[in-house]
């Protein structure tokens, strides 16, 4: 079926992730590190450049090799972004409704799209790829599930109003059954194999914003507008339990710890934790500055990526509570989505500056956190984790790493775990 690209949203959204209208773009791809336009080069070097390669037989150089490949510009906000199970290979969806697909490269001017597809109506809240990386899943504010065929990116499934309030929030549980939560708080479980809901339960009170399993695809974990944490049963297919109301929006849910933890961000900036098995009431809680925490992360057990609409990613430990230091930002634009490659060396993030960013965390997992907490830099600035963390050209971010180095080993604060940090 061919792609409409003809549908383009432009409405008051009624959640977190469609306040907002995307911008006009014109332009090509960005390429961070491109030579300027409109430089001439030098005759007199490209001749005898040229000389020597005849006398010498070479060839030019072949093209560089990145750290990181190159950001992707879109030509419009994409709320969600997705990476394949087992290639370099990301998928986005934006606020007009299209889904596309890219093939990245470390290698200069590798990133390719591979294909695009319109057929959402409205604006595309979440991809997901499922475990064998062939099918693609997106949900949307038109009340759509749609099942993708990766290669070819052709529309393979559709249920047409699959909810009966726009879609926020999508999971796959295993290459079967999903599950979806929209912007009334009522959750749905389906079976892909008969294209119909097997779970149809609504006891929130507001949008259901992230939703989480645990290892053995038993117990389903729902974050929602309303303050609280939803726990369902998908074998006994029942509602369990909510937790106690927070004082902000629950904004996203995650396992932490082998499953021992699970934890939420909110609106507030402060991440929940929760036992499992405990979940009615928190058992911690650790206040970041930042103004929401959108999006939580596991990288490690203990180690986890945080996502603000200050437009910071931090890199966090859980037990002890510490912000490790900034892994990257999309500056003064909230970030919508992180995702982690294959191979776990990228974070990938999509923000509403229109880029889709790389950053390297290779590293990351070796990370350590002493039990005591450090004082905090004099300019409140994070340790830099990536060679990007304070821009592309940061020629002061070695320097600023190696004063907090030396810092590190020669304080020490006393404050308990639940004070802010930054």
């Amino acid at each position: 079926m061919a792609a409409s690209l003809e549908h383009v949203e432009s409405v008051t959204e009624t959640s977190e992730k469609d306040k907002k209208e995307a911008p006009e773009t014109t332009g090509d791809p960005e390429t961070s590190d491109s030579e300027p336009s409109g430089s001439e080069p030098d005759p007199v070097t490209n001749d005898d450049e040229d000389e020597d390669e005849d006398e010498d037989g070479g060839e030019p150089p072949g093209p560089s090799i990145r750290d990181t490949p190159v950001d992707l510009r879109l030509e419009a906000i994409a709320n969600t972004v997705a990476l394949h199970p087992s290639r370099d290979v990301l998928a986005c969806g934006d606020v007009d409704g299209d889904v596309y697909a890219f093939s990245y490269s470390c290698t200069e001017g590798e990133n390719r799209e591979l294909w695009s597809s319109g057929h959402h109506l409205k604006s595309c809240r979440q991809v997901r790829f499922t475990a064998d990386g062939e099918k693609l899943y997106s949900v949307s504010r038109d009340k759509a599930v749609h099942q993708l065929d990766v290669e070819r990116g052709k529309l393979v499934t559709r249920i047409r109003g699959a909810h009966g309030a726009p879609i926020n929030s999508l999971l796959l549980v295993d290459e079967n059954v999903l599950a979806t939560g929209d912007d009334r708080g009522t959750l749905k479980v389906w079976d892909m194999r008969k294209g119909t809901a097997i779970m149809d339960l609504k006891h929130h009170e507001d949008y259901i914003s992230d939703i989480a399993v645990d290892q053995a695809k038993r117990i389903l974990l729902t974050a929602s507008g309303d303050g609280t944490m939803g726990v369902f049963n998908i074998k006994r297919r029942r509602f369990e339990l909510l937790s106690e109301y927070q004082s902000g929006d629950l904004t996203s849910v995650a396992l932490m710890k082998r499953g021992k933890k699970v934890v939420c961000g909110s609106s507030e900036g402060t991440i929940y934790i929760f036992n499992w098995n405990g979940f009615g009431a928190t058992s911690d809680r650790f206040a970041l500055k930042a103004e929401s925490i959108d999006q939580i992360l596991p990288i490690t057990d203990n180690i986890m990526c945080t996502a603000s609409t200050d437009g910071y990613i931090r890199a966090v430990n859980l037990l002890p509570n510490r912000v490790i230091g900034c892994i990257g930002q999309h500056v003064g634009e909230p970030i919508e989505e992180l995702a982690k490659s294959w191979d776990s060396r990228f974070l990938v993030s999509c923000a509403h500056d229109q880029l889709i960013k790389f950053w390297d965390i290779s590293s990351l997992p070796n990370a350590t956190v002493n039990e005591y907490r450090k004082r905090k830099k004099k300019d409140g600035r994070m340790k830099s984790l990536t060679k990007k963390a304070h821009g592309d050209n940061d020629f002061f971010s070695g320097l600023v790493e190696e004063t907090e180095k030396k810092e590190e080993e020669e304080e020490e604060d006393d404050s308990d775990s639940d004070s802010d940090s930054d």
